[in-house]
């Protein structure tokens, strides 16, 4: 119990001398100051787009990247969502696209998926908003396939061979840390806004699922079956082709359905770099706060999401084939080859009909019931509003933001010291330190403080849902499919029933933030009770331990390890949504970010806020990580 007092004693000591330091030595800056590193980051901007036509590092590398891409994005988007040249209609309409997408699913998938993805695609037009989704759908589609060609390979390398795997690893560690709004800023100095920065954007994003996967699978093959394989004398290649690669299929097409919901995701959010489709509906309705337009943009997104889950998933089943699938898969086939045809050829199937739109119905209908839930919820709501940000986040927000931005420094370096090792020290050090450099030390304080409020409340979510389900089947069943719609949604998604319910708050990121990461936490705590030893739980029984004893004395400490990895990855996707909620009131580092975006002369400070976004949450990974369930209480 040595180390839990000691942390206690250091936040105790720290609220003390808030006391009388509070307001001291705080590096205050307003919303309009700029630092000399601000300032320096505009000129690197502007260098940039002055040498971009005439510098050799543009002209031959970066411009011919950009020319690749957009001509790749371009040829998808006219093939299905943009006119092609001469002609008022892309080369695949309404109709050749709805059938082409249900003969894929058929073929990859079975009826059932079918069904459902040609349901969905005609749920999209029947919004209005067929020629964004197919936007999002271009964008999305050559993503993925730029990041599989190159993450497949990689996987494959790093699966065998260790020491690739080993160098290969704190890469894609750092690249899933940080938040999605970072990869976005430096993107736009090398490739300026549009199409091709979101797609270089998305693929950077989503590969390294489909690297750490495929590696996952190759390493996973049975060595029996290699050395089987290869006492017959066949070549490395032959062994790769013919067992390693087949026998990690199901892995694989894990890697290629995790690809395609982080890649989906990112392009929504690459709105805000004027990537084109459903994102750029929903970002403009947020910010105007149209709840009625932003829900139906984002229930596209969500039908969309359901969708390519459910096609890919069940690609990676194994399924029993009868004696007609393929003559009937061969007919469908004929099927949507007609409906493509005529969706090149006939102005009513390429283009889908308004007149059964009934997407100013659902904008209406979430209108009013934002309306209704403002006008008839809003003692309850703002109840729960009050209770969270008087209770917990404005005397943690005082506590980080009007400390001493040393004394801020020397907690969180203590506070590594008892919970890791030297390297969490020295990290936790330097990304103090780097802090102060990006001159956004107050908004980097309030993040931390939604941050962390959020990550409170996500961990006592999963500690009540995950113990309920991991101790009943039943729970489980019910609770778990929930848990997984959740986990598919795109992180904007989220943002639009809050901001009916809370209005644009800090809370109401706090809230986004906690739905969007409790799903991950709650499955890593349900998993870790369920894992331990049925005997273990029996003794404890039998010893007349009842069930209160049974959680708190056995099963939530020996579920430690789980616990530990919730507040890890909870930390993580908290962060990424608290930013993500600038959009809608939460302020600091979010909307330092999207404030760069929008407007030329706050480029530099954008910039700086996306850094500082990167080192929080290599600070609270690191420190995370170093409540180690290796290292003892007595340490």
């Amino acid at each position: 119990m040595r180390r839990p007092l000691l942390i206690a004693g250091v936040l105790a000591v720290w609220v003390a001398a808030w006391v009388p330091l509070h307001g001291l030595h705080t590096l205050a800056l307003s919303p309009a100051d700029l630092t000399p590193l601000h300032h320096w980051l505009n000129e690197v901007n502007d260098a940039a787009g002055a040498s971009r036509n005439s510098s050799p590092v543009f002209l031959y590398f970066f411009n011919e990247i950009r020319a690749v891409v957009d001509g790749f994005v371009g040829f998808v988007q006219e093939l299905i969502a943009q006119p092609s040249a001469g002609r008022p209609v892309p080369v695949l309409g309404w109709l050749g696209v709805v059938a082409l997408i249900g003969y894929v699913s058929w073929a990859v998938a079975n009826w059932r998926v079918a069904l459902l993805a040609i349901g969905g695609s005609l749920l999209l037009g029947a919004q209005g908003l067929w020629t964004e989704s197919m936007d999002t759908l271009a964008l999305t589609l050559s993503a993925v396939f730029l990041a599989l060609l190159f993450g497949i390979p990689l996987g494959i390398w790093a699966g065998l061979s260790e020491r690739v795997h080993r160098l290969i690893t704190p890469v894609l560690d750092f690249m899933q840390t940080m938040p999605t709004f970072v990869y976005l800023a430096p993107l736009t100095l090398l490739f300026l806004i549009g199409p091709a920065s979101a797609t270089i954007a998305t693929l950077i994003y989503a590969m390294p699922p489909a690297i750490r996967l495929t590696a996952h699978g190759i390493r996973s093959v049975p060595r029996a079956a290699v050395e089987a394989t290869e006492s017959l004398g066949a070549t490395r290649r032959q062994i790769l082709t013919g067992v390693q690669l087949p026998l990690s299929r199901s892995t694989i097409v894990l890697g290629v359905n995790q690809t395609i919901m982080a890649a989906l995701s990112m392009v929504t959010i690459a709105a805000l770099i004027d990537a084109p489709g459903l994102g750029k509906t929903v970002i403009k309705a947020l910010q105007t706060l149209d709840v009625g337009t932003a829900f139906n943009a984002g229930l596209a997104i969500v039908v969309m999401a359901i969708v390519l889950d459910r096609v890919t998933t069940a690609a990676g089943v194994t399924t029993r084939r009868t004696r007609l699938h393929k003559p009937l898969l061969a007919g469908f086939g004929v099927v949507a080859a007609v409906c493509a045809y005529l969706s090149h050829t006939y102005y009513w199937a390429a283009e889908f009909p308004d007149r059964f739109s009934v997407g100013p119905l659902l904008s209406r209908g979430a209108d009013e019931v934002t309306f209704w839930a403002q006008t008839e919820l809003s003692t309850a709501t703002g109840w729960i509003k009050d209770l969270v940000t008087y209770a917990l986040l404005n005397p943690l927000q005082s506590l980080l933001v009007e400390s001493p931005w040393w004394l801020v420094g020397l907690v969180a370096v203590a506070l590594a010291a008892l919970l890791g090792d030297i390297r969490a020290v020295l990290t936790t050090a330097v990304c103090v330190g780097a802090l102060i450099g990006t001159g956004l030390w107050q908004d980097s304080m309030t993040t931390l403080a939604m941050t962390i409020v959020a990550t409170l409340l996500v961990m006592v979510l999963g500690v009540l849902a995950g113990v309920w389900m991991g101790r009943s089947r039943t729970a489980d069943r019910i609770i778990r499919p929930v848990l997984d719609a959740g986990q598919t949604m795109p992180s904007f998604v989220y943002l639009v029933p809050f901001l009916a319910l809370f209005s644009a708050t800090r809370f109401t990121a706090i809230v986004a933030a906690v739905v969007f990461a409790a799903p991950v936490a709650v499955k890593l705590v349900a998993d870790g009770i369920r894992g331990i030893p049925a005997a273990t739980v029996e003794a404890a029984t039998a010893a007349g331990s009842s069930t209160w004893q049974l959680i708190t004395k056995v099963q939530l400490p020996m579920a430690r390890p789980s616990l530990v990895l919730a507040a890890n990855q909870g930390l993580i996707y908290v962060l990424a949504m608290v930013v993500v909620g600038g959009l809608v009131g939460a302020g600091a580092l979010g909307y330092d970010v999207v404030a760069g975006f929008s407007q030329g002369q706050l480029y530099g400070k954008g910039l700086a806020a996306g850094a500082a976004i990167v080192l929080l949450g290599i600070m609270l990974d690191r420190i995370a990580r170093a409540s180690s369930p290796s290292k003892g209480d007595n340490s």
